[in-house]
């Protein structure tokens, strides 16, 4: 039942029949190059539709995803995607829809795209939004290039700095450094948060921004943003709202009131689309009234007849960043999420994840170390230096964590937490789980004591086992081999 499917293959089985190919070998000649034409029959896997469908399935079923076990991965929220979304996105007159059709004939798409803008700009509190980024880094990237085109604009060229904080989202100092900024990471202080004499001290005329994440990495709410965003606009320069943690202050706090000039959304991180798997993926940058002129065309509006457009006469815009208009069977996803919910519901969906990771931090306080003691928002990390000094490391829990059908959360990120554990339970799992979890966590830490080998040579209950990490690093197997 495990074989590969090449190793599956009979000769002249079959799953479907092609119709006879209507070119003559001729024009197929005449068409193409003699050494692009194959000359014998490739060598195909000969199946039937049975056996293909359960080829697939079987390995879709050695994954680890968000339907099938708890999936505490930090940062990156692995929240349950409801299906109801998926059921609105294969409606046939969204699914089938051509990009390229007129649009008179895709008003109904124009005005959930326009709604869709205008939800988004109500949650964050920015007037201008764009729906075109295909992911989140993708987002994080038009946001520096509109600050970058701003200051432009206003024939400031000596803003070629972004602060980045080391408590920021992984990707900052990337996007930043893509835009063509040089990157300046400052400190934090004893509570986890931006050292505000670190901030100070590297603002002037040459820095165009500082990326924030609110709450940042850690888990933990800036409670100086007020004075962060004085000192930064005073100083002439802007600020950017990393939207990875949105769940955690959705309808709670808008970063639009918390002074930022542009902020990018993961569409996945706080509004339930798909995740991971190379995409697709979805993702909104909402800018202050400056900024917008800079926006990628095309922006949907809505016009005095109460019809849609696509709008390209944008003079000022940073241009086309992804083709077409962003991945549209997500956004349908999006807004089916926020319909859902209303204004209440959203703010809901933070309190709830607020308070799952606040109850597993209390109930793991006394077996794993917490650098930073206060209440956490959405997500928090742990560090495993005490296991460390008995001998087990951050990644020997994470891999036992498996055994139990339990993803292992992020490690050793954020770098400024030694053996780092960075949770984030989300608001959809229940408290029975979140139970499990904790019983399983405290498990774990008695087994480094009572018996480490258990946890140092796990995983062995997953369909592969224990793997020489420092081996498949060096001379990785990238490719099947038949005859290995």
């Amino acid at each position: 039942m495990n074989k590969l499917i090449f190793e599956k293959s009979t000769k002249d089985r079959q799953a479907i029949l092609f119709p006879k190919v209507q070119v003559r070998k001729k024009n197929i000649d005449d068409l193409l190059p003699k050494s692009f034409i194959r000359q014998s029959s490739p060598s195909l896997p000969e199946l039937s539709e049975l056996e293909v469908v359960r080829h697939f399935v079987g390995l879709s079923n050695l994954n680890h995803c968000i339907d099938t076990g708890f999936y505490p991965l930090g940062s990156c929220t692995m929240k349950y995607n409801p299906k109801i979304n998926d059921a609105m996105a294969n409606i046939a007159g969204f699914r089938e829809l051509h990009p390229l059709q007129p649009e008179d004939q895709i008003q109904g798409a124009l005005e959930l795209l326009y709604s869709l803008q205008q939800n988004i700009a109500d949650i964050v509190g920015l007037p201008a939004v764009t729906l075109q980024p295909s992911a989140g880094a993708q987002g994080e990237l038009l946001g520096l290039m509109l600050i970058k085109a701003y200051f432009k604009n206003k024939g400031d060229n000596s803003r070629v700095k972004v602060i980045v904080p080391d408590t920021a989202h992984g990707t900052n100092p990337a996007s930043a450094a893509l835009a063509g900024f040089e990157v300046v990471e400052i400190g934090s202080n004893v509570k986890g948060l931006v050292d505000i004499d670190s901030l100070k001290a590297s603002l002037g005329p040459d820095v165009a921004a500082i990326m924030l994440t609110n709450p940042n990495t850690l888990g933990l709410f800036e409670e100086d943003i007020q004075y962060i965003q004085k000192l930064v606009h005073d100083s002439g320069a802007l600020l950017y709202y990393d939207g990875a943690n949105l769940n955690a202050i959705m309808g709670l706090v808008r970063p639009g009131d918390m002074g930022f000039d542009v902020c990018h959304l993961n569409l996945h991180k706080t509004f339930s689309t798909p995740h991971g798997g190379g995409g697709p993926g979805g993702c909104a940058v909402a800018v202050r009234q400056h900024l917008e002129p800079f926006l990628p065309v095309p922006i949907v509006k809505k016009n005095n007849d109460n019809s849609y457009s696509f709008d390209y006469d944008r003079p000022q815009s940073v241009g086309k960043i992804k083709g077409f208009y962003g991945n549209f069977g997500i956004l349908v996803r999006a807004l089916s999420y926020i319909l859902a919910h209303g204004a209440n519901g959203l703010s809901q969906v933070s309190k709830d994840a607020i308070l799952s990771a606040n109850y597993l931090k209390s109930k793991l306080k006394n077996n794993y170390q917490f650098p930073y003691t206060q209440s956490c928002m959405h997500e928090f990390v742990m560090s495993g230096s005490k296991q460390k000094a008995r001998g087990v490391s951050t990644t020997n829990i994470a891999k036992r964590l498996l055994d139990f059908g339990i993803h292992a959360p992020t490690v050793y990120f954020p770098l400024l937490v030694p053996e780092a554990m960075m949770i984030e339970p989300t608001e959809t799992e229940s408290k029975q789980t979140l139970d499990e979890f904790i019983d399983v966590m405290l498990q774990i830490d008695k087994e480094t004591i009572e018996s480490p080998d258990i946890v140092l040579n796990a995983p062995t209950k997953t369909p592969v086992g224990k793997l020489d990490e420092a081996l498949a690093a060096r001379k990785p197997n990238l490719r099947w081999n038949p005859n290995s």
